[in-house]
């Protein structure tokens, strides 16, 4: 095994204070789960998990919401109350 290295990043308090009391629910260190994790990054050269962008924030739909905001503001949007449709 080759010699341990200390590596050092920066992590929100609260981000930090769930992964703890996640990895001490596993039985882990934070120090051991982060090595899970740089192994199978190292191994399988990619990120172990899906990592994606939440299409709400996509430039498209941010223009989208946009020109909605400015219709509402320009009273080009109306607005009528309806039933709520139930869905099962």
């Amino acid at each position: 095994m080759s010699q341990a290295v200390n590596v050092n990043f920066k992590l929100d308090a609260d981000v930090k204070k769930s992964m703890e009391q996640a990895c001490s629910e596993l039985g882990l260190s934070m120090s051991a789960a982060f090595t899970v994790f740089a192994k199978k990054v190292g191994r399988e050269k990619r990120i172990p998990f899906e990592v994606s962008v939440d299409p709400f924030y996509s430039d498209s739909n941010i223009r989208y919401l946009e020109n909605i905001v400015s219709d509402i503001k320009d009273g080009k949007a109306h607005f009528a109350e309806h039933d709520l449709i139930e869905v099962d």
